[in-house]
């Protein structure tokens, strides 16, 4: 009996170790994989720090560029306060940074190689409108991961290294898919109104005076028929656009939102359709005055202006009866301009032919002005109503009743009595300053054709005065809108 007992104890005891050890061996390759999983974890962690890090980076620097030297620089300092507020190795250490980790492109799809330093964009400011952020280039590389399970395997790692890159940029400018030629290559000239007198010295932009009404569709510097262009609202500039992109359709949706699906329509030729079919999108135009015609606009995309009063010229207050809506139209040297333009002297002027002016903006004095990137927050100082005799001559029109005499207001701007009308109730408080049409001011002439290239010299705000009709769009000259005010929405890329 016991003989036979003795050996299947020794067996089973056999077993039970065989047991121990394979419960070890197990026991350890989960520790193992605890551990890989541990240091993973660790790695997985630092790229979404960084990842975080590198996105508010970039869309800070993104958002300073305004197609100026001065953008660039905001650009810089702005990505290095970021960063330097920015905590990683969960919130206990922050980031070395570094300006060489960021750099510059004029579209999100620039090769790696070609993207450039603060120092290359300062070159051509005005293409530059993308920001990159790589956390591989900075100084003190916060990638980087030590390791605590991984390193004890054989020819184990010690490190690991995490990177993230972002990329941001702008995907619309607030320009309305609309140009006409600059009836100036000059950015800004002095216009002398008075020869005796260099206080009555106008500024003039491109050939344009503020304060004037201008129809948009009737203006040729180059010849006696009037030149004005659709813009490819798709194609950035650059890019070549095609003959679809022209389509009432696709164009439609941009004139009622008064932008384009680019970053900026400088730093490279656009393409443009030689005659606007004002005809096909008046309507979407006139969405600015609350009228929303045939439903081509909505009024969340495409709101009213919060004053939507018209300023037909049979019934404005302000000055005596003109006899149209803008300037009469005028040939002479070859070109198509208006009665406003010529230099004083030319004694066929009268009052009536000058049309409203002053509705939105005020004609400003050339010692007023300064070459900058952005004018004053408030405006430059303009001339007093009291200039009227001396800037529009001869026979001169007069002013009776226009608001605040003596400071920068204009019929528009007042939120109260006969110059002002809320949109309707649903609609309200509408958008300040919808009325004004960002529009390029090309280089004229362009090249022959029906769809060609052309250079843009400026982006000119011209104020509708009253709706727009199947022929006619009819505009007061307010300034040249800078870069910086032209920006759209800003978005992350990659």
């Amino acid at each position: 009996m016991f003989a036979t007992a003795l050996p299947r104890r020794r067996k089973f005891t056999r077993q039970r170790g065989v047991i121990a050890i394979l419960c070890c061996a197990v026991l350890l390759g989960m520790l193992g994989l605890l551990g890989l999983a541990l240091d993973l974890a660790q790695l997985y962690n630092r790229k979404a720090e960084l990842q975080i890090m590198a996105d508010a980076t970039a869309l800070a620097a993104a958002r300073e560029l305004n197609g100026a030297s001065s953008g660039v620089n905001s650009a810089v300092t702005a990505a290095a306060t970021a960063a330097g507020n920015f905590h990683y190795r969960y919130n206990l250490q922050t980031v070395s940074w570094s300006s060489d980790a960021l750099r510059f492109a004029a579209t999100p799809d620039t090769p790696d190689t070609a993207w450039t330093s603060a120092a290359g964009a300062q070159a051509s400011p005005a293409s530059m409108m993308y920001a990159k952020v790589d956390t591989r280039l900075l100084g003190v590389d916060p990638g980087v991961v030590s390791t605590i399970f991984m390193r004890a395997a054989s020819n184990g790692r010690s490190t690991l290294s995490a990177a993230a890159r972002a990329v941001a940029g702008r995907v619309s400018t607030l320009v309305t898919p609309l140009a006409i030629c600059a009836q100036s290559p000059a950015p800004a000239a002095t216009r002398v109104n008075v020869s005796s007198n260099s206080s009555f010295n106008e500024l003039v932009e491109f050939g344009f005076r503020r304060g004037v009404a201008y129809d948009l569709m009737n203006l040729n510097p180059n010849g006696l028929t009037p030149e004005n262009f659709l813009i490819a609202p798709l194609a950035s500039p650059g890019m070549p656009g095609t003959a679809a992109d022209f389509a009432t359709s696709v164009v439609g949706p941009f004139i009622c939102a008064g932008q384009l699906a680019m970053p900026t329509v400088m730093g490279g030729a656009l393409t443009v359709q030689r005659g606007f079919p004002l005809s096909a999108l008046y309507q979407q135009l006139n969405s600015r005055f609350d009228d929303y015609s045939g439903n081509l606009c909505t009024p969340d995309a495409a709101p009213p202006d919060s004053n939507i009063r018209s300023y037909p010229y049979t019934t404005i207050s302000w000055m005596a009866t003109p006899a149209a809506q803008t300037a009469g139209a005028w040939t002479g040297g070859g070109k198509l301009w208006t009665r406003a333009d010529p230099l004083p002297g030319d004694a066929s002027n009268t009052a009536a032919q000058y049309g409203p002016l002053w509705a939105g903006a005020r004609a400003v004095p050339y010692a007023a002005y300064a070459a900058q990137a952005t004018e004053p927050a408030n405006g430059y100082a303009v001339f007093p109503v009291s200039a009227w005799a001396s800037l529009y001559t001869p026979g001169p029109p007069t002013a009776s009743g226009y608001p605040s005499a003596q400071s920068t207001a204009t019929p528009y701007n007042q939120t109260s009595g006969t110059h002002f009308l809320a949109p309707a109730a649903a609609h309200q408080p509408g958008v300040a300053k919808r009325r004004v049409l960002n529009v390029a001011l090309l280089a004229c002439p362009v090249a022959p054709g029906a769809i060609a290239s052309a250079t843009v010299l400026g982006v000119g705000r011209f104020f509708m005065t009253v709706p727009a009709t199947a022929t006619r769009l009819s505009t007061e000259f307010a300034g040249i809108a800078p870069p910086s005010s032209l920006s759209g929405a800003l978005e992350l890329q990659r």
